[in-house]
């Protein structure tokens, strides 16, 4: 019983499954500097933590809805969550 010239649609469930399993990886400090740089932000306010390389930090104190629009957008294409932190400054300081 050859397969050669059978559809590979029973294939499909399979491989969709699969390509959900994407890891992510750690991307350079280069990287999120540009993408942080082209939505607005300074650097430092974007980052990603090496023990949570799925998550993108964003740190920003009253990011504009674009910025946050920007980074969600680029941390999407990468299979990465996007984390925001309403940097506050301490009061005390």
């Amino acid at each position: 019983m050859s397969r050669a010239g059978a559809p590979l649609w029973p294939l499909a469930p399979a491989i969709l499954l699969l390509s959900g399993c994407v890891t992510a990886r750690m991307h350079s400090e280069t990287e999120i500097n540009a993408v942080g740089q082209r939505c607005g932000l300074a650097l430092g306010e974007l980052f990603q933590d090496e023990s949570e390389k799925r998550l993108l930090f964003m740190m920003r104190n009253g990011a504009t809805a674009a910025e946050r629009a920007c980074v969600l957008q680029w941390a999407r294409e990468r299979n990465l969550r996007l984390v925001y932190v309403n940097a506050t400054p301490d009061p005390t300081s």
